[in-house]
C-alpha cells in the first residue's frame, strides 16, 4: 500500500528550559488528511495534545489567520493553550515573523513573541471570558475524595471558559493537591450533567513564592503538566474575586508532582469590574523532530 510521511516538531512548552514542561507534536502541511486520520495520529504520539497546520503557506497572509486543529488522544478540543503557544511558536521560525494569528474552532487567536530572559516569550491573547455556574462544596469533595472543609469557602468553585470550560476548584493546602486521588467515574458523571470539560485543582499555597496558584490538571485517568486553556480562566477567576490585581503579570506554577514543572504566565485587565482581555504567556523549546508513515486511505 502507498503511504505518506509526514514530518513533526516536538516541543517543551511553558518549560523554563527544555525536558520540562509540556510536551507538543506540531505537524505541518496537513490539509490533505482527514478529521480521523488527525485523531489517529494523536492517539500514536500519545502526548497531551498534538496539532495540526492545515495550509501554513497559503494562510500566511489571511486575515482570519493560520488554520490549525488541535487533538487530545481522545477527541478534537476547539481551543488549547500550550497547543496554541507551541504551534505558533514553529510557525513564527517557519514565517520569520514574531506575530502569529492562529485560526482555531474558537475564532482567532493572536500569538505575539519577544526575547526574554529565558529566551523566546511567547503570549497569546485567549478569547474574553465567560463565567458560568458555581459549584456545591459537598458535591466536589465526594468526587474529590476528601473532606468539605479541605475546600478554601474564601472564593467559590466556579465555571470558566476563555474557550474551554473548566471547573476551578480553590483547596486550601498544596499537600491536598499533592495527594488527590479523584473518583474519574464521578468526575466525568458530573461534567456530563453540570458542564465544563474539565477540573482545575489549584491552590494559593505554592512551591514557588512569586507563583500565584499550584495546579493541577488531571483527566483521562492522566495528567496534564501545563493547561494553558485552564490558565487564561483562573487567571479571570481571580481577578474577579480581587486576589490578581489588573494588570499585574505573575504565574502559575503546574507539573511539579509529575516531575515536568512548568511556569505558565497569566495577566489580565478589569473594564467596569468585569474581567478581560486575558494574556497567558510562556516559553517554548525545540526538543526534536522526526516523522511518521501514514498509509494512504483505500478508494
Amino acid at each position: 500500500m502507498a503511504s505518506r510521511i509526514l514530518n513533526y516538531r516536538l516541543l517543551d512548552v511553558f518549560a523554563d528550559s527544555p525536558l520540562k514542561g509540556n510536551q507538543l507534536a506540531v505537524f505541518l502541511d496537513t490539509g490533505e488528511l482527514s478529521v480521523e486520520e488527525m485523531q489517529e495520529i494523536a492517539r500514536e504520539m500519545n502526548l497531551s495534545e498534538t496539532t495540526f497546520v492545515l495550509n501554513p503557506e497559503d494562510d500566511a497572509h489571511s486575515p482570519g489567520g493560520i488554520r490549525a486543529r488541535i487533538f487530545t488522544v481522545e477527541e478534537e478540543l476547539p481551543f488549547a493553550g500550550h497547543p496554541t503557544l507551541g504551534t505558533s511558536f514553529v510557525l513564527q521560525e517557519i514565517l520569520g515573523r514574531k506575530e502569529i494569528s492562529l485560526s482555531l474552532k474558537v475564532g482567532k487567536v493572536d500569538v505575539t513573541f519577544i526575547e526574554g530572559e529565558k529566551g523566546l516569550y511567547g503570549e497569546m491573547v485567549q478569547p474574553e471570558p465567560v463565567f458560568g455556574k458555581t459549584h456545591r462544596r459537598e458535591d466536589i469533595a465526594e468526587i474529590l475524595r476528601i473532606s468539605q472543609v479541605e475546600i478554601d469557602e474564601s472564593i467559590p468553585i466556579e465555571s470558566v471558559s476563555t474557550g474551554n470550560e473548566f471547573i476551578i476548584v480553590p483547596l486550601k493546602h498544596k499537600e491536598t493537591l499533592e495527594k488527590i486521588q479523584p473518583d474519574f467515574g464521578l468526575m466525568d458523571k458530573y461534567i456530563e450533567e453540570h458542564g465544563g470539560h474539565f477540573f482545575y485543582l489549584v491552590s494559593r499555597e505554592t512551591v514557588d513564592k512569586d507563583a500565584i496558584l499550584h495546579a493541577r490538571m488531571i483527566f483521562y485517568g492522566g495528567e496534564d503538566p501545563a493547561t494553558g486553556s485552564a490558565a487564561g480562566p483562573a487567571a479571570a477567576w481571580l481577578l474577579k474575586h480581587g486576589i490578581l490585581p489588573p494588570e499585574m503579570k505573575t504565574f502559575i506554577e503546574q507539573g511539579i508532582e509529575m516531575k515536568r514543572p512548568s511556569r505558565i504566565y497569566v495577566q489580565g485587565s478589569l473594564k467596569n469590574g468585569i474581567p478581560t482581555d486575558i494574556r497567558v504567556g510562556g516559553y517554548c523549546f525545540n526538543v526534536g523532530s522526526g516523522n511518521i508513515i501514514i498509509p494512504n486511505q483505500t478508494q
